[in-house]
């Protein structure tokens, strides 16, 4: 039993790194995460990319728990192993010279990080006792201008008020931190005050053990600025709070949490799976693509704290790859400042941001003057705080009032064909779409978006969807899902043919691809564009309408974003779609009614 579970025995009063006192007398339990740590750097230890100092130091770092270089070493050489018996050593100097540069780098750079942190913490330490100083002494005394002048202009403005910490501007920066409602946007103009706003909500339970806050951007580095500002106020507003590198999070006195996080892509929002908020709030929300991961983090919200309230925050200026879902969660629904119940039962408000909001930006005029240099698409977005224009999207000119129509009557007529898009982890898509023989627009009338589905599976769901067919439905079909990975049973393809679907293999030219859905999307000279998409498709619409632009290849899309939708109808358009008169769709009938279908070759 001891040995399956890692248990050892207790030897002396001395307990080894990694392991802890069990319940089994004289047994001790193996703790995984100290051991994985340790493990990990021994193993740079024995490839000499590390000294036993150097790893020491970040051993502890990580566990938190104390280990010499001394103590290293021991646990280095216990499990060294070496060379099997009557093999010889061979001493390679040029190897031996690699190790010790890399040894020699790493040790520089912990050197340099040292003193950086020796000349933070040497800073701090005076801005403290000026601080100190400062709040001690009687009003009728002054603090002695050489030190006054020492400290950042931030720490200065602290002073000058001893006993508050932060000054909410009149307004919308009011308005937001003392709103109640569940969910609340804080957006509009740049200059508006909102983040600094986003850093001081969640103090509202910090002296509260049970709160646990999340602040988030769509990026790690996104969030230096606001971590940068948080050392600025938290300390100063309780005393005694200290903040954790590594794991970007501040530990307040009460035993309250506020975390900093990222959420670069949808999987991302599983990095929080298990987790419990009462507050989170994110800042620059328009940078996410799709709602799918604000809404994933709001099943996050809960506490065991009654007297805590939960509250989901967000801030954003216009613009942005997600300005569209986040217009219609947010600013649709009601007027500004107006509290109105969503769709899935939250109170939710949207509450508008002006530069003029902020006296200290507003003052001299320079940050507006720079702000009325931009492009007139940045400038309505940022100085005037218009939600009525979208840029970062990919597909620009989609506009749900031109590209959306509702259902209607298809003529039998009519040519029509899919598109698929095959994933069983992710979404499988498949898209139908047909040809308006009056003027050649493709209209998307119905879509199917399933995860979990093996080929057998979308091939019997995708026949019942086309009983209503008149005639059969050609379609194209993902290469990837006719590629055999190496199982014996049939592919995704193959299966597909044996339901009787016929399909033929994509052309998956993204590039073309995506300037041929700018080409469907442009509006005709008839005032109608060449694409058009029934509302009973909303994974299509939403992917169509959010999706961004690729950050090293600005002529694709994102491939980090959901794209399945995307995909598929850049397959079917692709595929070259082309009208059929009334006479050739008879005489496919006709075949179809007395020509078996091929199983094995499709058409």
């Amino acid at each position: 039993m001891s040995e399956q579970k890692g248990y050892i025995k207790k030897k002396s009063k001395t307990i080894p790194f990694g392991y802890e006192v069990s319940e089994f007398e004289g047994w001790l339990r193996p703790i995984q995460s100290e051991l994985f740590v340790l493990n990990k750097y021994i193993k740079k230890v024995k490839e000499e990319a590390l000294s036993l100092r150097n790893a020491a130091e970040l051993i502890t770092a990580e566990t938190k728990r104390s280990i010499s270089h001394v103590g290293l070493s021991k646990l280095v050489n216990k499990n060294k192993g070496g060379r099997p018996k009557g093999s010889k050593s061979r001493y390679n100097y040029s190897r031996a010279q690699k190790r010790k540069q890399l040894v020699a780098r790493e040790e520089k750079k912990v050197k340099k990080e040292k003193e950086k942190l020796k000349l933070k913490e040497e800073r701090l330490k005076k801005e403290k006792e000026v601080i100190t100083k400062a709040t001690e002494e009687t009003k009728d005394k002054v603090v002695v201008a050489s030190d006054f002048e020492k400290v950042a202009p931030s720490v200065q403005e602290i002073i000058k008020d001893s006993n508050v910490i932060f000054h909410a501007n009149e307004g919308p920066q009011t308005k937001f931190l003392a709103a109640d409602e569940k969910d609340v946007l804080y957006g509009g103009a740049a200059g508006g005050g909102k983040s600094y706003a986003m850093l001081i909500d969640p103090l509202r339970y910090a002296h509260k053990k049970a709160h646990r806050g999340l602040i988030l951007r769509r990026s790690m580095p996104e969030l230096r600025e606001l971590i940068d500002k948080s050392r600025e106020l938290y300390p100063q507003a309780f005393p005694g709070c200290k903040f954790k590198e590594v794991e970007k999070v501040w530990n307040f006195p009460s035993g309250a949490k506020i975390e900093f996080g990222f959420l670069e892509r949808d999987a991302d929002v599983y990095r929080y799976q298990g987790q419990a908020y009462s507050w989170i709030g994110f800042d620059e929300i328009t940078h996410l693509p799709t709602d799918f991961g604000w809404n994933y983090l709001a099943s996050r919200l809960r506490t065991t704290d009654p007297s805590i309230k939960t509250y989901l925050r967000c801030t954003a200026n216009p613009g942005g790859v997600g300005a569209r879902w986040v217009k219609n969660r947010y600013i649709l629904p009601a007027d500004p400042d107006n509290s109105f119940l969503g769709t899935d039962g939250l109170t939710r408000k949207f509450i508008p941001a002006k530069l003029t909001d902020n006296p200290y930006l507003a003052k001299d005029g320079m940050y507006e003057q720079m702000l009325k240099s931009l492009p007139p698409v940045q400038r309505k977005q940022l100085l005037e705080g218009n939600w009525d224009v979208n840029e970062g999207a990919a597909f620009v000119e989609f506009d749900p009032d031109v590209h959306v129509v509702v259902p209607f009557q298809i003529p039998v007529a009519w040519e029509r064909l899919k598109g698929i898009d095959y994933g069983y982890a992710s979404e499988s898509c498949c898209l139908w779409g047909t040809i308006d023989m009056s003027d050649g627009t493709l209209i998307i009338y119905r879509e199917l978006y399933r995860k979990g589905l093996t080929g057998e599976e979308l091939g019997s769901i995708i026949t019942e969807m086309e009983r209503e067919d008149p005639f059969s439905v050609n379609g194209v079909l993902d290469t990837a899902a006719w590629a055999n990975t190496g199982t014996t049973g049939p592919t995704v393809g193959e299966a597909l043919l044996k339901a009787g679907h016929k399909l033929r293999r994509a052309d998956k030219n993204r590039i073309q691809g995506k300037i041929q859905i700018h080409e469907y999307l442009k509006v005709k000279d008839n005032g109608r564009p060449k694409l058009q998409i029934f509302n009973t498709c909303p994974n299509l619409i939403r992917e169509i309408q959010s999706i961004p632009l690729s950050k090293t290849n600005p002529e694709d899309v994102d491939t980090h974003a959901s794209d399945h939708a995307y995909d598929a109808i850049r397959y079917m358009i692709m595929s070259r779609p082309r009208m059929t008169n009334t006479f050739d769709r008879l005489r496919q009938f006709k075949r179809e009614m007395y020509t078996p279908s091929d199983s094995t070759f499709g058409y």
